[in-house]
């Protein structure tokens, strides 16, 4: 069975080859990325595969039994591209797709959800097999802000007391790896999230827990951290659209206490002190 990944040279499609190959022969993963030469330290066959050049994914997808579709970072334009791949896997005869798509993409607030429900609407008329991995929060998305944290002596956002049951990247390429090479996951949606839930204050208190320094939560308004982040040099579209992301968490957009996650991949999520203190080795 060849089992093929798009976006393999990203951070979550790494790990996801990383750890299919402990898996399954490496002769049997193909990494789909748009430029080869970025993923050639992967150890397996590398296939160039660009979302916007359907000949492409046509010739990428050749022979492909499995694909998993890790959704596009182009966010407004993911609908058309992971349309093409769809169209591309029903041409080659792709068998089954696992798609890793929003948690609670259907009533999710975030504006990112809308482009991860039309892509299900896609998959669901291609009438291929399919396995949603509707992905909570990455952990990472907030310990990243570990380092400037300590530059500046606080940690800040607009999620106010929202509880964030975030997971580690490494989790949710567990749970990939798991629907790719077990059975009994065809036309099954999961929703996966980590087992335990945290307020951004909470994550200020891990950090000054671990660093032995005073790192307060600052909640602000959308506005003024839209600036900060706008003064600290963050590449758009980001510095709007973090502050959103924030004010939906601070109603609970983030949060999920099924452990759907934890049982797929049959051990605990990793912990918030873990990935704190794996934030601050790279640090």
């Amino acid at each position: 069975m060849t089992i093929a990944i798009t976006g393999a040279s990203g951070q979550l499609g790494r790990l996801v080859i990383e750890r299919l190959r402990a898996k399954v022969p490496a002769s049997d993963i193909v990494a789909l990325v748009r430029t080869p030469s970025k993923a050639a330290d992967l150890g397996v066959q590398v296939r160039e595969a660009d979302y916007t050049r359907p000949d492409t994914l046509d010739k990428a997808l050749a022979g492909v039994d499995t694909l998993l579709m890790i959704s596009g970072s182009e966010v407004g334009q993911r609908v058309a591209q992971h349309r093409n791949v769809i169209e591309a896997a029903k041409k080659a005869g792709v068998k089954r797709v696992v798609y890793t798509s929003l948690l609670h993409a259907e009533r999710s607030t975030l504006g990112l959800a809308p482009e991860h429900v039309e892509t299900e609407a896609l998959l669901k008329a291609s009438r291929l097999s399919v396995t949603l991995l509707r992905n909570g929060w990455y952990t990472e998305n907030y310990t990243a802000s570990v380092g400037p944290a300590l530059a500046n002596g606080a940690l800040i956002g607009s999620a106010g007391q929202g509880k964030i049951a975030s997971a580690a990247r490494a989790d949710y390429a567990d749970a990939a790896v798991i629907a790719l090479t077990t059975a009994g996951h065809e036309g099954k949606t999961y929703e996966l999230a980590g087992d335990s839930a945290y307020t951004l204050a909470e994550l200020a208190a891990e950090i000054s827990r671990q660093t032995g320094k005073d790192i307060p939560y600052k909640d602000l308004p959308v506005a003024d951290y839209t600036a900060a982040l706008v003064a600290a040099g963050v590449p758009a579209p980001w510095p709007e659209a973090l502050p959103l992301l924030d004010a939906e968490a601070a109603k609970g957009a983030l949060f999920d206490d099924s452990r759907v996650l934890s049982k797929l991949i049959g051990r605990p999520t990793t912990s918030l002190k873990d990935s704190v203190a794996t934030a601050l080795k790279a640090a």
